[in-house]
C-alpha cells in the first residue's frame, strides 16, 4: 500500500535540514528503500519548509516504523507529520499502479 506523507519543518530549522540532507537522501534513495518518490516542500521564498514523500508500507503501523528511521525525523526536524493512503493514478512507475 502507498501512503502520501507530508512533513512540516520546525520554524527556524533550515540548518537542521541542511546538516542531515546527505543522510536523508541516502536513506530515501537506497535501492531497497520504501520511499518511492520524494522532495522538499518550499516556502514563499523558495526555501525548503518540509517534505513530501510517497512511501510503500504494509499498513500505518509499518509506515510509522519506516518514518522513524528517516534521518530528518531522528534529528527532530519536523513539527508535524501527516499521512494518508494514496493511489498513484497518473503516470505511476511500473509496478506501483
Amino acid at each position: 500500500m502507498l501512503f502520501a506523507v507530508t512533513c512540516t519543518d520546525r520554524a527556524g530549522a533550515l540548518s537542521v535540514r541542511l546538516e542531515n540532507r546527505a543522510a536523508h537522501l541516502a536513506w530515501a534513495g537506497a535501492p531497497d528503500s520504501p520511499v518511492k518518490m520524494g522532495g522538499p516542500l518550499l516556502d514563499g521564498e523558495g526555501q525548503p519548509a518540509g517534505s513530501l514523500l510517497i512511501v510503500e508500507a504494509e499498513d500505518g503501523e509499518h509506515l510509522r516504523a519506516i518514518l522513524k528511521e528517516d534521518p530528518y525525523a531522528r534529528a527532530d526536524l519536523f513539527a508535524d507529520v501527516v499521512w494518508m493512503p494514496f493511489r498513484w493514478t497518473l503516470n505511476p512507475p511500473q509496478g506501483l499502479a
